[in-house]
């Protein structure tokens, strides 16, 4: 595969923030993933890139799924909560990566 070289600045923007639930801390120490909340229209070579480029660790693989915001009421009119994008980022064998910002 080529190295295709992607915007900094995009790189920067594509991950929104880390997802902290039961089930991504359940799914990060079954499989060395870690899960984000991305943009929407964020590719997966993309997504790679910015996780090796802000964590500086190497990434195996990149897993997204879209889901669709939850219908609300708020009051007499519906609303809806945005749609979310969110990728599982597989990492090497031997990598980690620390998101709690404590120094190692």
């Amino acid at each position: 595969m080529s190295t295709v070289k992607y915007d900094e600045g995009r790189l920067m923007q594509v991950l929104v923030a880390p997802i902290v639930s039961e089930k991504a801390t359940m799914v990060g120490e079954k499989s060395n993933a870690v899960t984000f909340k991305v943009l929407q229209n964020a590719t997966k070579p993309e997504i790679k890139a910015a996780v090796e480029l802000m964590f500086k660790v190497e990434v195996k693989g990149v897993s997204v799924v879209n889901i669709k915001g939850k219908s609300k009421r708020f009051g007499r009119s519906m609303g809806r909560r945005d749609h979310l994008r969110k990728a599982y980022v597989t990492l090497k064998p031997g990598q980690e990566l620390n998101l709690s910002g404590e120094a190692a």
